[in-house]
């Protein structure tokens, strides 16, 4: 064989292998990605790329998946924490995983109760109100605050609860990159004027995020320790300290709204008994008796409250469903979502972070829970969670977890990989502080057909489809109509604190608030992917992508 045709063959084996590699690490971000781009998002990408200075930066990150490797470097949580994971550690760590292949889960069969009602007969029912007569404030079921959520957060986290009107001080509105000018400060009483501009408006940090100001750890609001009292958590249902309940073969609360009531027919002396005990009214010009919240009254950072109280109130949004279904939606807002790290290098940073979970009541009685994990989640049984016993023979209340950094929701403390395979990219929970949202919350009740109304009519200035609790009548509106994220957009690449490989950012954008996330949802599950599980087990080899 000549010198010639060795060397071409050579040439030859190069370019293929060479052509492989650059095709491989073009088809992986998009074959793992659960939710794949759009038209517009694969324009705004384009646009993306071509902030770069650099005209290798750009192929690179075209033909390679390679973007701003020269940023890349060690993202610490905070300053005083430098050290991090060594990338030795990483790959250990993956060659475990290596060994166990993590298995997807498959979904079980949905069952006609997963949907929720609304017949045109029930629409607004004594819940309905004009600009031109009282408005008349609802206060929150005692149901709703006896089964609220513990949450625990994790131990080693960097970034705990923050307050919504604190957060929107640090913020100021961006459209297309420059700053828009206001006669006053970004507050919750006026961001939904923003949404009369032309385009997306973003609220965005005054700081520069790696500058870790303190407003973004918001190291405050960590929930004061509970006192020892013997309580122990425990998996499925302790129905010794539930309310009595329904068989459960009446399981038409599963899919469900207005318009699509249960199937099963209500006992009238079910209907009186609900105006007695689970619901109450009050006029906003009556005295507020309190019920069980707190407020945020307290400013003495020092000053000690309740077990599990943080300074950081959470928002409660309820959702009357029609023929007695009622979602309680619990929002978890954080300053910062600090992203999962990969061999080291960390990924899906943004500013703002949402996560909720919902409990749907059927007359009252819990039925499901479904808890927001990144673009999707995972629903459960009420029965399959983990329950901590309460004093004064209260009812037995869930215990959920949220991951470190990404404040994603779980069922159970431990270990959750997702999306990656081999356990490269999980989610860290554990029994760190345990946080109770009933004792500090901004409450509201939300009717999803007044905002329809209102959607189609751009003349309505005063928007009423969410009105405040009567347990906190002077709460302000405008925040929740907001339509623009609630953080940074996406660094360009020419930001030299972003970089992106094989797909996945180290900055990304900045989250939506709770009006985006479905709260006419007729099913349990924010997403068709996901369904209701019968233990926390199967939740755990279940996927919501």
């Amino acid at each position: 064989m000549s010198l010639i045709a060795y060397s071409a063959r050579r040439a030859t084996i190069a370019g293929v292998f060479l052509a492989t590699l650059v095709f491989v690490l073009w088809l992986l971000p998009r074959v793992l990605n659960p939710t794949p781009p759009d038209a517009e998002e694969r324009e705004r990408d384009k646009n993306w790329v071509n902030t770069s200075p650099s005209w290798v930066d750009r192929q690179a990150c075209r033909w390679l998946g390679l973007c701003g490797i020269q940023h890349i470097r060690w993202d610490a949580p905070s300053l005083t924490d430098n050290d991090g994971p060594s990338t030795l550690d990483e790959l250990k760590s993956l060659a475990v995983g290596l060994s166990t292949y993590w298995v997807f889960g498959t979904k079980i069969g949905v069952s006609d109760w997963e949907t929720a009602p609304a017949g045109k007969d029930l629409r607004r029912g004594p819940r309905a109100h004009s600009t031109s007569s009282p408005r008349i404030l609802e206060a929150v079921p005692d149901y709703v605050l006896d089964h609220a959520p513990l949450v625990h957060l994790y131990s080693g986290e960097h970034f705990w609860p923050s307050d919504i009107a604190e957060h929107v001080r640090h913020m100021e509105p961006y459209l297309r990159g420059v700053l828009v000018n206001t006669t006053e400060p970004l507050d919750l009483g006026n961001m939904a004027h923003l949404n009369a501009l032309n385009g997306t408006v973003f609220a965005t940090s005054e700081d520069d995020v790696e500058s870790r100001p303190e407003w973004l750890h918001s190291r405050f609001s960590i929930p004061t320790p509970f006192e020892d009292d013997g309580s122990e958590g425990n998996d499925g249902d302790d129905g010794a300290q539930d309310p009595p309940r329904r068989p459960d073969d009446d399981s038409s609360w599963k899919d469900v709204d207005r318009d699509h009531p249960p199937r099963r027919i209500v006992p009238p002396r079910m209907s009186s008994h609900r105006h007695k005990g689970l619901r109450r009214r009050q006029s906003a010009f009556d005295a507020q008796r309190p019920i069980v919240w707190d407020g945020p009254k307290d400013t003495d950072a020092n000053k000690p409250g309740p077990s599990g109280y943080s300074k950081a109130p959470a928002v409660l949004i309820l959702v009357d469903k029609g023929a007695g279904i009622v979602d309680a939606f619990w929002f978890f807002f954080y300053s910062y979502n600090l992203g999962q790290t990969v061999l080291n290098i960390r990924f899906g940073n943004h500013v703002g972070d949402w996560e909720h979970c919902m409990v749907r009541f059927q007359h009252g009685i819990p039925r499901a829970m479904f808890l927001s994990e990144h673009a999707g989640g995972k629903a459960y049984l009420w029965k399959a969670l983990e329950k901590r016993a309460q004093k004064d023979g209260k009812p037995a209340r869930p215990v959920i977890y949220s991951a470190v950094g990404s404040h994603a929701m779980y069922a159970s403390p431990g270990m959750h990989p997702y999306v990656l395979p081999f356990k490269m990219l999980k989610d860290i929970t554990d029994k760190g502080p345990l946080w109770d949202p009933s004792l500090n919350n901004y409450a509201y009740w939300y009717d999803y057909e007044v905002n329809r109304d209102e959607e189609k009519n751009s003349t309505v200035q005063d928007q009423t489809s969410l009105t405040p609790a009567a347990s906190n009548p002077d709460l302000q509106t405008s925040w929740f109509h907001f339509k623009g994220p609630w953080g940074d957009d996406i660094y360009p690449l020419s930001d030299r604190r972003q970089w992106r490989l094989f797909g996945e950012y180290h900055y990304i954008t900045g989250p939506l608030g709770p009006k985006a996330k479905r709260l006419d949802r007729r099913k349990v599950c924010q997403t068709e992917k996901c369904t209701v599980v019968d233990s926390i087990e199967a939740g755990k080899k279940s996927a919501w992508y």
